[in-house]
């Protein structure tokens, strides 16, 4: 549950540290005074969209955070343990999100950076947030089956589902992009076959156009290399006096003369002897390679036709020379797969009818839940309406096929990735009225109390901890309120549940009181909030009863509706 929520610079909140309790507790206050601001803090720090337009005035940024306690919240512990997340004792967890007057965001979970999308997927473990204008969506019908799909678990399956829903229309495009491609086939059949026939003329090696060309340009050049290492021989080896190991030799034996004489030159002696056998060596080398030389023009003649032909054929297929052999590759590789398209397109429609076998199950299992469930549900929230200024209505969930066309009389039911069925809520404000979509039947304030009591349902099953609703007893009064606040008192027993209200009726039966108001101090207007004990709660609830003027007679009735709340808890 949340335990403690940190603001600053959001909005006109400077700064606000707020401890919450178990239990249902109530945050009331004059309009205006920014008892929602609170649950925009915190829908902020749980992922929401933000903009620099939520940083109060002159700051730099906003800084939000939340302390949870999550020591009986096994999803949420299980979360961070798989992202590496969690603390030592794992029984408490801090969100964090700041945002800068330039509209730059960051997420924080236990001190360590995250991803914005990071904080919803983990909030969604630790709050539900029931929004004053909530009612609107149940009337579409996408938000009427995820309260379907919410209230009986079907996370798990739906995830599933839309795993097989998505292989099943990768799987029908590819079947149909090859059904198409047929039509091409001889064709593309005849073109593959005399590409492949060329390059396979060719017969061109991995390796073969860099020694072709290393080898044109020896060819090319042979007359020159054969003169230039014929004079390197007879420089270095062949001359019969001057040559440089003949000199070299006489060189070397003088000093070895000398060396007896003085022991220093024996380093040189040593370097020379070493020179001369090098000399020698290198004659040999070169000597061999004189001899191996090629001086052949008809050679020449071939290596350069071979050389134009291969350039020939890359120019032909707009690729370079030594792309050629992978580009034969894969034309054989595509005429394979043309050439076996039919067993390939058996495959494909064999794949095509497992998947599609394999949904048809999954989706039987969930229609087959989402109909026990939608009775269980429909029940359960028209007993909640009758004490609600709706006796005698009803309320049924109602699943409805999709189809492709219904004016057809052979129907072919539609997949989707959220099951085979449109969810419908319906409603009957009157006994003895039809069934009708809750659109077309509910006036605002009807909307609004049918609206609560499927909220309310729908938190009592809810696993999460943390439940709040941002003035959703908006339009009702009197002793449908205090209905309404005993089934958020109920709630309370189970969850921890935030309200925010405008109704003595509501307030009265909190197990905690908090008291949300402005204050202007030198031009500068802030929120405060601040927990109330009984005198000051009997006040406020004595201001929400009468308004302007607070007489003795509206404290006595409001002494009253608490000791009744009070009389009531302990009974």
């Amino acid at each position: 549950m949340l335990i403690h929520i940190h603001i600053r610079d959001f909005t006109i909140i400077d700064q606000l540290e707020l401890d919450l309790a178990p239990g249902m507790t109530v945050l009331t206050g004059e309009t205006g005074a920014g008892k929602s601001i609170i649950i925009d803090a915190l829908n902020l720090v749980l992922g929401n969209r933000a903009d620099s337009g939520v940083v109060r005035h002159d700051c730099a940024r906003t800084d939000i955070s939340a302390t949870f306690d999550i020591s009986n919240i096994k999803t949420a512990q299980a979360w961070l343990e798989e992202h590496e997340l969690n603390v030592e004792n794992n029984s408490e967890c801090i969100l964090r999100r700041t945002i800068t007057h330039e509209g730059r965001s960051k997420g924080y979970i236990n001190g360590s950076a995250v991803p914005i999308q990071s904080l919803q997927t983990f909030g969604d473990n630790l709050v539900d947030i029931h929004g004053q204008h909530e009612h609107q969506s149940l009337l579409k019908n996408d938000m009427q089956r995820q309260l379907l799909d919410d209230y009986a678990g079907h996370a798990d399956i739906l995830a599933a589902l839309a795993t097989t829903y998505r292989q099943w229309k990768i799987m029908g495009a590819e079947l149909e992009l090859l059904r198409n491609a047929t039509q091409d086939r001889d064709a593309r059949l005849d073109t593959l076959r005399y590409q492949i026939h060329e390059l396979e003329t060719l017969a061109l090696t991995e390796h073969e156009v860099g020694a072709l060309e290393e080898e044109r340009t020896r060819l090319a050049n042979s007359g020159r290399l054969l003169d230039t290492c014929q004079t390197a021989l007879h420089n270095l080896y062949e001359s019969d006096t001057n040559d440089i190991f003949t000199m070299l030799g006489r060189t070397l034996s003088e000093l070895e003369q000398l060396r007896t004489l003085d022991s220093r030159l024996s380093s040189a002696c040593d370097l020379l002897n070493s020179a001369h056998a090098q000399i020698e060596e290198s004659a040999n080398e070169l000597r061999h390679y004189r001899d191996t030389l090629d001086l052949d023009p008809a050679r020449l003649s071939w290596v350069e036709q071979r050389l134009d032909a291969i350039h020939q054929l890359a120019r032909k297929h707009r690729t370079v020379p030594t792309a050629l052999t992978t580009l034969l590759a894969t034309l054989k590789t595509e005429l394979s797969s043309i050439e076996h398209r039919d067993e390939h397109l058996e495959h494909l429609q064999s794949q095509l009818a497992a998947l599609s076998h394999t949904y048809l199950q999954q989706a039987h299992q969930l229609t087959v839940s989402r109909t026990h469930t939608a009775q269980v549900f429909g029940k359960k929230v028209t007993d909640a309406m009758q004490p609600l200024g709706l006796a005698g209505a009803s309320f049924a969930i109602t699943l409805q096929p999709l189809n492709t066309d219904t004016q057809e009389k052979e129907q072919e039911v539609r997949f989707s990735a959220t099951g085979m069925e449109r969810i419908d809520f319906l409603v009957s404000t009157n006994p003895g009225q039809p069934l009708k979509p809750l659109a077309k039947v509910a006036s605002g304030g009807e909307l609004s109390r049918i609206s609560l009591a499927i909220q309310v349902i729908a938190a009592r099953s809810s696993h999460i901890p943390t439940l709040i609703f941002d003035e959703v007893d908006t339009g009702i009064g009197g002793s449908v309120a205090e209905t309404v606040g005993w089934q958020l008192r109920a709630l309370g027993e189970s969850h921890q549940v935030m309200c925010v209200t405008h109704l003595p009726q509501v307030a009265a039966l909190a197990h905690h009181h908090l008291h949300v108001s402005k204050e202007s101090m030198q031009g500068t207007t802030t929120t405060r909030i601040r927990a109330l004990t009984d005198t000051a709660r009997n006040e406020e609830i004595a201001r929400m009863l009468g308004g302007v003027e607070i007489t003795a007679q509206t404290r006595a009735h409001a002494r009253e509706m608490i000791g009744q709340a009070n009389k009531k808890r302990r009974s």
